[in-house]
């Protein structure tokens, strides 16, 4: 059974960082939606180049764009046995899509990683956050006693503060985004596979918190498929009876 993640999260919260890890030591596809657009666009795909014409004209991309582009990386031999996305679903229509694309590819549940932080942490976090001038990657936050990078791990480039990462502005994002995923949360929130992961702690133990969860989530998920094929399979016992 394929494990299928998606990761919920504000800014700062390191749902990014976490993703990416959790992928690499399960051998699942981190996808983010920026890097498949970027991919997708790279090969030329009809779907990724009409999100870009939106892009370059100054608009969003639409949510039956985003959801094709998804869909087709989805339902690519290599996801097969799972993934872990990072940037979508972003409203309940992408929600709702990704659940009968999971439903298509017939291959595990849907396990939903909510990863929680105080406000106030993520004003620190983010105030202090540091991109590449040339590739604008995040840097590592460094560790306790270390002092800040000044290059890019990635490609040497930079390390400068953005622009909109100060405490007045970033507050103004939480409350957009709080505002923006309440609907979606709520959307989640009742099914036996959505897990709420304490982000507050060192990133050690924040990954061992999502492993712990992430497993239980798919423990569960398989428990709740198991009576629906039971169901699936009562109308042909009937028939043969």
């Amino acid at each position: 059974m394929a494990l299928n993640v998606i990761m919920m999260g504000p800014p700062g919260a390191g749902k990014g960082t976490q993703a990416g890890r959790f992928a690499r030591d399960r051998g699942l596809l981190k996808i983010s939606t920026g890097d498949i657009l970027r991919e997708g666009i790279n090969a030329q795909l009809p779907i990724a180049l009409r999100a870009q014409e939106l892009m370059d004209r100054g608009e969003l991309v639409d949510d039956a764009t985003m959801i094709a582009i998804v869909r087709e990386r989805l339902m690519r031999p290599d996801a097969q046995p799972g993934f872990v996305l990072d940037g979508f679903p972003r409203t309940v229509g992408q929600a709702e899509a990704l659940d009968r694309i999971v439903a298509e590819r017939n291959n595990g549940p849907l396990i939903i990683v909510d990863v929680r932080v105080p406000e106030h942490e993520l004003v620190r976090r983010l105030a202090g956050r540091l991109i590449c001038a040339k590739c604008g990657a995040n840097a590592e936050p460094p560790k306790a006693g270390e002092a800040a990078p000044t290059e890019c791990a990635k490609c040497g480039g930079e390390l400068v503060q953005r622009a909109d990462d100060n405490e007045q502005v970033v507050l103004e994002r939480l409350k957009v985004y709080d505002r923006a995923t309440k609907p979606l949360v709520d959307f989640y929130r009742d099914r036996p596979t959505f897990r709420i992961v304490n982000g507050a702690q060192a990133q050690e133990l924040v990954a061992h918190e999502l492993e712990t969860v992430i497993d239980d989530a798919a423990l569960a998920g398989k428990k709740q498929a198991a009576p629906a094929s039971v169901k699936a399979r009562s109308p042909e016992k009937a028939a043969s009876a």
